[in-house]
C-alpha cells in the first residue's frame, strides 16, 4: 500500500495505476522530463506525489476554476 511519503517509486505508481513494472518506470521518466523542464530538479526513479496527482487525478491549484474545455480559468 502507498503511504503518504513526498515522493512516489515506480513500485508505488505500479500499484496505484495497475500498470506494469516497465510502465511504471516510464511515468516516471516522462513526469521527471517534464518537471525538468519548468526547471525543477528530480531524483532519477522517485516524482513527486504533487505533481503526479496533479497530472493523473486533475487535482487544481485552490481559486481555479476549470472550464468544460479544460481550460483553466481563474475565479472572479
Amino acid at each position: 500500500m502507498v503511504d503518504n511519503t513526498i515522493f512516489l517509486t515506480a513500485k508505488d505508481i505500479m500499484v496505484t495505476l495497475g500498470v506494469s513494472e516497465s510502465k511504471a518506470y516510464s511515468v516516471v521518466r516522462d513526469l521527471n522530463k517534464e518537471l525538468t523542464g519548468k526547471g525543477y530538479m528530480v531524483i532519477p526513479g522517485k516524482v513527486s506525489r504533487k505533481y503526479f496527482e496533479e497530472r493523473f487525478y486533475g487535482v487544481e491549484e485552490p481559486g481555479k476554476e476549470e472550464t468544460h474545455a479544460g481550460n483553466e480559468r481563474q475565479e472572479a
